[in-house]
């Protein structure tokens, strides 16, 4: 057997079923071997590659194994394949998503060396340029066995998870390896702890559990650090806790908005009565999430102002930073850590409770600040609607950046069994069409909503194509302003709006939709005031084929409530807390919803 072969069939038989890459003459073996073995998935651009597969493996609930649905991979050619796909790396690295990339490369021999620059036919170093965004960066100029390879990939899906690339020379691909390396294997996942460190997680568990029940005003934040499949489990627990629970982007999905006890996705874009309910706490318990700056806001000193904070991580590098000012850091698997702190009584709140969720009655998502001409629809009561029809086995993709990602952030209500899955820390528009694609394949049996604006949608269009081949279950709502509605508003604000590249007038470039989607046998539909009852809708929402939504959105749309910035006397930005959104309350209702809190 040659290795190829080897390591596609060693993959397949650890829960590897996908493939993701864009042909090219330096995988030319691997890509031949893969398809023996796992469902390959031809995509337009490399970067669609990579992004598929994050978020196939992001959007899976304990591997899917009742549909038969295992992990994928991304697969690239040497060269300009690898470049291509460094955006898609870079994202997976900074929000911590299992990835393995296998990139082709040059025959050994033609390998550059001592200085050069180049000496193989498209010869780039990929280890050197994928090392600061992946776990494990490297090049086998000689096959290794199974033990060996999996101990260097597993470090994609242990502790703190991440991109792994494997970087395999065309005639390392093609070598023969020995009879005894082809017996089936499967890979044992072994962990280290003693007795004594289970008894110190015990011991901080407990003592972060009295604190809780000391407290008179305990807020839960849920990330994405906690596991979609420990959340469900843990539902019913968390559904009896009589305290607020919450969720950050990352985890959004993994506590239903239909619980009496959740209250919202705290975040510099965050639901403004979620903002203010956890400024307002005296203790926030923050488990898996690495508390960035959009959560914490970039005034991240008043970060939970008249309050402690308690933060739950793996990565010990996180723990440390200088942000936020933290109470206690504890280093420990999000998952073990909750389910340890469910064991304990952590006391009732019931004022608490009713306090919030009078904030939460008193402060709607959809904001009368927010004035829409007649002719277009606001894109906060429409993303209200659409999370009404949508049933719970949904998955949605709300892009990663600008004004579709943030209304969709602020007023989607997620119900208990969907995923949605975004990727906010790279934050870079074209991500959503590509992460739909992955999405769709993972789960095929269901309906995957995407939600862009038609800004980020043309910097990856042309996986239009992968969609309409397949002819995936993916519905696309496209928000339609012409432009780069974020830029735009930026320009607007802080340069008087002298608009530069960010819509048509001035001199971005966009398609004909209803021309495009014909192109790829897509259906298209515009939407209207009326068009969660329209019969055409329904058509397409109800069937299994792809369809393309229009959303027409006024090119002056507003975005609030949002956390504004401003330019300071030396030329720096300054930001509010996240409890001061702008516009401001009035005073009246201010009073009833910042009881605890002040300016």
């Amino acid at each position: 057997m040659k290795y190829s072969d080897l390591l596609c069939k060693w993959l397949k038989d650890n829960g590897y079923s996908h493939c993701y890459f864009v042909a090219g003459g330096n995988i030319m073996h691997l890509l031949n071997s893969a398809t023996q073995f796992m469902t390959c998935v031809p995509v337009v651009h490399e970067v669609a590659a990579v992004i598929a597969a994050e978020y196939h493996n992001a959007s899976l609930i304990s591997n899917n194994s009742q549909k038969n649905i295992g992990k994928a991979i991304a697969m690239v050619t040497a060269g300009p394949g690898l470049t291509n796909a460094i955006t898609g790396l870079s994202g997976a690295w900074l929000e911590s998503r299992e990835l393995l990339l296998l990139g082709g490369q040059v025959k050994v021999e033609d390998l550059s060396f001592d200085g050069l620059r180049q000496l193989g036919i498209q010869e780039v170093d990929g280890v050197e340029i994928a090392s600061p965004v992946c776990k494990r960066s490297f090049c086998l100029k000689e096959p290794i066995p199974y033990e060996a390879f999996f101990k260097e990939i597993s470090a994609s899906w242990l502790e703190r998870p991440g991109p792994v690339f494997v970087e395999i020379p065309l005639d390392v691909q093609a070598v023969q390896v020995p009879d005894s390396w082809t017996s089936q294997q499967s890979y044992a996942i072994t962990t280290n702890s003693s007795k004594s460190d289970l008894l110190i997680i015990d011991e901080s568990v407990e003592e972060v559990s009295i604190r809780i029940d000391q407290a008179k005003r305990p807020v839960l934040l849920i990330g994405g650090g906690t596991s979609r499949s420990t959340a469900h489990e843990l539902e019913k627990q968390l559904d009896r806790l009589l305290l607020p629970v919450m969720t950050t982007w990352n985890g959004s999905d993994r506590y239903g908005s239909n619980h009496s006890n959740y209250f919202g996705r705290p975040n510099t874009w965050g639901q403004r009565y979620s903002n203010l309910l956890l400024q307002q706490s005296d203790l926030v318990v923050a488990i898996g999430t690495r508390l960035g700056l959009q959560q914490t806001g970039f005034n991240w000193k008043q970060f939970v102002p008249v309050g402690d904070v308690i933060q739950i991580d793996i990565d010990p590098y996180e723990l440390a930073k200088p942000n936020p000012n933290l109470l206690k850091g504890i280093r420990m698997d999000a998952d073990i850590f909750l389910r340890k702190l469910l064991s304990f009584d952590l006391g009732s709140k019931p004022k608490w409770l009713d306090y919030c969720r009078k904030v939460k009655k008193s402060l709607p998502v959809s904001e009368a600040c927010n004035p829409t001409p007649s002719e277009y629809l606001n894109p906060y009561e429409m993303v209200l609607d659409l999370s009404k029809i949508c049933n719970s086995s949904d998955h949605i993709v709300p892009c990663s950046s600008g004004g579709a990602f943030t209304v969709m952030m602020q007023a989607f209500e997620v119900k208990q069994g969907q995923t949605m899955v975004t990727n906010k820390g790279l934050a870079s528009m074209g991500y959503g069409l590509s992460g739909a694609i992955g999405t769709s394949f993972s789960d095929p049996d269901s309906r995957t909503i995407l939600v862009e604006g038609d800004g980020g949608f043309i910097q990856n269009l042309q996986e239009l194509g992968t969609v309409g081949v397949n002819q995936l279950n993916i519905k696309i709502f496209l928000f339609c302003n012409e432009g780069y509605a974020s830029i735009r508003m930026t320009q607007k604000n802080y340069f008087n709006g002298n608009y530069i590249g960010c819509d048509v007038l001035s001199g971005l470039g966009f398609p004909d939709w209803n021309a495009l989607a014909l192109a790829y046998n897509i259906d298209i539909y515009q939407l209207d005031n009326d068009w969660v009852n329209s019969n055409r809708f329904n058509e397409l929402w109800l069937n299994k084929k792809p369809a393309l939504f229009l959303v027409p959105l006024s090119p002056e749309q507003t975005y609030f409530p949002k956390i504004s910035s401003r330019i300071s006397d030396n030329g720096g930005m300054e930001s509010n807390p996240l409890h001061l959104m702008s516009p401001d309350l009035p005073k009246l209702i201010k009073e009833q919803v910042a009881r605890f809190i002040s300016e």
